[in-house]
Order: C-alpha cells, then structure tokens, then sequence
C-alpha cells in the first residue's frame, strides 16, 4: 500500500496526539507514507515523543491556521492557509493520494466541495458511513448528513456510489452483488413520503440488486449492504444507533461489575467480551467518505483515538489505489443528465 495520505494533524478532540499516534500505526502496519499538516512546532513538540517516528515515512507539512468546531462559514472561508484546505490542496494538486480529517465535519465537507470539486455527472457528493452487522459482515449507510434536502435524483446517485464503494471495498466480505434498500417507514412501495416514493421509481429501474424498501431495524440485520436516505434522516439513524451502541456497552459494563459472581463469569468470558466490543468498534472501519469529490476525503470522529485515525488512513489509501472515483464517474455517465433543481 505505497500511497501517500495528507493527515489533518489539527482535526481531533484531543489534537494532535492521536492523529501522531494513528500515523505511527498506519506507516508501520501499512507502509503509507504520511503527511501531518498543521502548525510544524506543535506537531514537532508531539511527534519528538515516539521515537519509532523518526524511523518511518511520516513528514510535516506546515499549516498556519486550523479550524475549529466552533467556527462559522465565513471564518471557514476566511482560513485559506488551515490544515484542511492546505491537505485538501495537495491532493487536488497529485501531492497526496488522499486527506484525512478527524476536525469540523460541516467545514471538511464544504471545502472538500470547494477545493476538490465534484466528479462530472455528479449533483451532490454523499457521505457514507461503515458499520457492523448482526451476521459480522459491515453494511454502509449513505447520506449521512452531507446534504439535508434531496431530491429523488440525488439519492438515486446516492445509490449508484454505495454500490460502487462497497463492491470495491468490501465486496469479497460481503453479498456478491450488494443489496440495495431504500431507508422508508415500511417495506411496501406505496409507504414513505414524496421523496421516498419517487425515489423508488428510480431505484428499482437501476442495473443494481434493489432489494425495496427497508426500515430502521433492517440497518444492522445483514439483510441488506447499502442503505439509501436523504442526508437529514441518514444522520439522526447513525446519531441514534451510535446513541444505542454506547448504551449497551455502559449498561454491560455496569452490570458485569455489579456483583462478585458476576465479576468472575465476565473474566471467565473476557475473550467473548473482547469480540462483542470489537464489533461494535466503529474506530475499526476508518471513518466516512465523501463519495462523488474529484479526489479523496475521509472524514472520521472528532474524539477519533489512534486506532481510528490509524484505519482512516487505511481507507483513503485503498480508496485510492482502487480508482474508486473513476468507477464512480462512469456509474454516473449513464445514469445521464440530472434535472436542474428548481429554485
């Protein structure tokens, strides 16, 4: 995996320990090569800490500026020597293969769209998030908040990469042909709103394993790979399930704690717990893509820890070498012309 993925040193919580720290990872285990951007001494002060780092391919790009959770479009805009733009502008320039961010979400999106521009055919870039299933092969859930309002064309886009992505990604792990569902409030194809149902017309007209409409309990039953909704609704789904996930690990722990002899079945059993909590670990699938860009951007938690950071490399890289984009821009080809939105 000889590529070279632009790390946004600046993006974290806890900024830049565990973006050093996944780095480390990431060119040891995989041999990328990676660039830390953001404010040299500070990444310098950090990085001075490992001494394996001076070992492996890992450079600092400097970057005066960084951007926080709490600035606004215009100081977004303002910032044009930050780390997101400065990572985002290598990869436009063939400097690096792919950036990673782990920093503001709405900002890594919104100068993702301005720096690295949109692959021709496409309206709307989608953000796709990776998580388990109950079988323990990963599904994918596209849009998970790039874009509010959707029409029926965009999610039928949305559809066209999810399909593309996982078969690159995951295809030998998953469905021979990912199957394809339409996240709605019932499985007929008459249920849903407007949106929904006219979406549906599109969706089952595609050269793709459309399996109908799916509902919210059908997200992590492994009866289905690539799951398609409007950014608004795809985002509370993931904020929810992730809610729930972090729920049934404290309830657990809590619980196993709560007597001895409970305490003594949770160390008979810790390999069996080890396995559920690495189930559950989101840091495991390397953050979101932002499908339909004329380059490669993964975004990832701002709390991301190393491991996270670590496999958010990964996944740029692969994404890269696979020329996912190129796929993408073909799938779009012919689906032909999007309708000009109204307004």
């Amino acid at each position: 995996m000889p590529s070279v993925i632009a790390l946004d040193a600046m993006g974290s919580d806890r900024a830049p320990k565990p973006e050093i720290e996944g780095a480390i990872l990431a060119a040891r285990q995989y041999g990328v090569r990676v660039l830390l951007v953001g404010p040299e001494t500070v990444i310098r002060a950090e990085l001075d800490r490992h001494r394996a780092a001076g070992r492996l391919p890992i450079e600092i790009v400097h970057a005066s500026e960084d951007i926080t959770m709490e600035d606004k479009v215009e100081a977004i805009r303002a910032k044009r020597d930050s780390s997101m733009r400065v990572g985002l502008r290598m990869v436009r320039e063939g400097q690096a293969a792919g950036f990673v961010t782990a920093g503001n979400t709405g900002a890594a999106m919104a100068t993702a769209k301005v720096v690295l521009g949109a692959v021709p055919g496409l309206d709307r870039p989608a953000l796709a998030a990776v998580f388990p299933t109950a079988p323990g092969n990963p599904a994918m859930l596209l849009d998970v908040g790039a874009n509010v309002d959707c029409t029926p064309q965009n999610l039928e886009q949305f559809a066209v990469m999810g399909d593309i992505y996982f078969r690159a990604m995951f295809g030998k792990r998953g469905a021979p042909k990912p199957r394809v569902g339409l996240l709605s409030i019932g499985e007929e194809e008459s249920k849903g709103n407007e949106l929904t149902r006219a979406a549906f017309q599109l969706l089952k007209q595609l050269p793709l394993n459309f399996v109908g409409n799916v509902e919210g309990r059908d997200l992590y039953s492994g009866e289905v790979d690539v799951i398609v909704a409007d950014g608004f609704v795809g985002n509370v789904a993931l904020k929810i399930s992730e809610g729930v996930a972090n729920l049934v690990r404290t309830t657990l722990k809590e619980s196993l704690k709560a007597t001895i002899t409970r305490q003594v079945g949770a160390l008979l059993s810790r390999s069996a717990f080890t396995d559920f909590k690495k189930r559950l670990d989101h840091t495991e699938y390397g953050g979101a893509p932002l499908l339909g860009l004329k380059g490669v951007c993964i975004i990832t938690h701002g709390s991301s820890n190393a491991n996270a950071i670590k496999n958010a490399v990964r996944v740029a890289a692969e994404f890269a070498q696979r020329r996912i984009n190129d796929s993408i821009e073909r799938g779009l080809a012919a689906l032909g012309p999007v309708p000009a939105e109204i307004g």
